[in-house]
Order: structure tokens, then sequence, then C-alpha cells
């Protein structure tokens, strides 16, 4: 008679990414948020045998390539990857007749492309999860300290590379993303501001009030100088 088969001879699932430490879930969460702001730009396909699917990206947003329309968003970006070490290059593109305009593309290297998009996807994870999840009673200090860290980075994500929706009354921005709205929400909770959000054409709108709300949000994502630059047109 065949044997039954013991526990051993199950196959093992993959194991779960280690959690990120503090300082490097937080670079890789603002990653993973200027990503969400942006669409990947089309990569060329890869020939697939007959009969296989081909592999799908770890993270739907963290392709080889990622494209801003904005330089300071590009450069935030390349200081936050450059701190993760992975190396990109920047190419910069000019375009349009009266209007002029640039597109800024980061490249990874392929030999750095699966590290990228582990952490992005680790990073986009776990900040969610500490950003969406409830107050958990007897947070340690640290979490505490980290997690309103967390909503200023995404604050400052979308600030940089999403769609700005400036009115006299408020301060909003465009996403595509519903899960990146969700967590501006949220995160303008931790930072004691309130934030709306609200169906647009195709989008949708986060908005605080202008005054000691917006305000509030703008100190809270201003970074020190000495960090580098994406920090002016963020004001």
């Amino acid at each position: 008679m065949p044997l039954e088969p013991t526990l051993l001879d199950r196959p093992r699932l993959p194991a779960a990414p280690a959690p990120l430490d503090w300082v490097t879930l937080a670079d890789a969460f603002e990653v993973a948020c200027l990503l969400r702001c942006v669409s990947a730009p089309a990569a060329p396909a890869a020939p697939v045998r007959a009969g296989r699917r081909p592999a799908a990206p770890a993270h739907p947003h963290a392709g080889p390539a990622a494209e801003f329309n904005r330089e300071d968003a590009a450069h935030r970006m390349r200081q936050l990857l450059a701190r993760l070490e992975i190396p990109v290059r920047h190419e910069v593109t000019t375009g349009g007749l009266r209007r002029r305009y640039e597109l800024h593309r980061l490249q990874v290297a392929r030999e750095h492309r699966a590290a990228y998009a582990a952490l992005v996807e680790t990073g986009w994870r776990q900040g969610r999860r500490e950003l969406l999840g409830g107050p958990a009673s007897g947070a340690s200090a640290p979490r505490r300290t980290w997690r309103p860290r967390l909503a200023a980075a995404a604050w400052r994500a979308s600030l940089l590379a999403g769609g700005r929706h400036v009115r006299r009354h408020i301060l909003g921005i465009r996403l595509t993303d519903r899960e990146l709205a969700a967590v501006l929400v949220r995160g303008a909770a931790l930072l004691e501001v309130p934030a709306l959000l609200r169906p647009g054409a195709g989008c949708f709108v986060v908005s605080v009030a202008d005054g000691p709300d917006r305000d509030r949000i703008l100190h809270s994502v201003t970074l020190d100088p000495a960090t580098g630059p994406g920090v002016a047109a963020v004001g």
C-alpha cells in the first residue's frame, strides 16, 4: 500500500518577508505612496513560453521605471531609494511646443529590481496596516512616534506627485488610487486634522480646510533642509 503523505511531504508556503524597521519602513512606504500617485510606464513585454502565464509583479506599481512630471517628486524618490541602497538612473525628457514640459523617468537597474519590488510591497503593506489599523491599547513608544511620521510621509508623497486640487477654502489632492486616498484620510486624523474624501471625475479628492488644518498638514510634511530636495514645492 502507498504510504500516507506526512506533514513533511506537503509543499511549504513561501515565508512572509520580515517586517521592516521603522526607519526603513518610513522610506519604503513613502516610495510606495509616490508610485501610487502615478501610473507606471508600460514596459516592453517579455517573451512568454507557450502554455505559461507571464509573472505578475509583486506590487502593481513597482515596475522597473516610474515617471513623474515634477522634478521635486523625482528628486525625492531618488533620495529615498539612495537611502534604501537601490541605485536608479534619472532621465529627463523635454516636450511640447508652445507649452514646454519635462518628464522625469527613474529606471531601476535589472539586478536591483527584485529588492526594489520587495521593499515597495512590504513597505506599502506594513505602512498601510499601521495607519489603517485601530489604535492599539498599550502601543509602544516607537509605534506612537512613528505612526504620525508614516502619515506625514503619505501626505508628503501625495502633495509632491499627486494632482493638486487647491481652492481658496481647501487644500486638496486628486488621486486614482482608492487605498491611498483612505490612507490619507486616516493619516490626517493621526495628524489631528479632519480630512474629507469625495469622488471626482474619474478620481478621488482628499481635502483639508484652509487655515490651521492646511498649515498643520504642511508643517507635518516639511523636512529638515539637510535631508535634501523634494520639500520646497510642498508648501
